[in-house]
């Protein structure tokens, strides 16, 4: 079986376009391709993910394991376990370890949640 040649039809609404027109074209195609993409990726997380993220942040899988679960159970998922850490440690003036071994300990949990939950991003 042969594929019919169509490449002309198919191209006709493109026929006229100067080769910067083009290339703003594509770019404003795979815009709309990769949009939603991006959108997902901001909005939605996983457990793996976030302790992928704390990994790279110094802390043990054991120890982003606990952040994580401790994340979760609050209801701060979608800020990101990484930037829960992050917000403690600027909050309280500390550095980023010792607020996530903190909050392993059960520590400064009210304060991250009131970071988030009061407005501050």
């Amino acid at each position: 079986m042969k594929r019919a040649d169509d490449f002309q039809v198919r191209r006709a609404h493109l026929a006229d376009l100067t080769d910067e027109q083009l290339e703003q074209k594509f770019w404003q195609l795979a815009e709309q391709i990769v949009d939603p993409l991006i959108d997902l990726a901001r909005k939605n997380t996983t457990p793996s993910i976030e302790r992928a993220v704390l990994l790279r942040m110094g802390f043990s899988s054991i120890e982003a394991k606990a952040i994580v679960e401790g994340v979760i159970d609050r209801g701060l998922m979608s800020k990101g376990a990484g930037h829960v850490v992050y917000k403690v440690a600027t909050d309280k003036n500390i550095d980023i370890r010792e607020a996530g071994l903190a909050l392993i300990d059960g520590k400064y949990w009210d304060d991250a949640v009131s970071l988030f939950k009061g407005g501050i991003k």
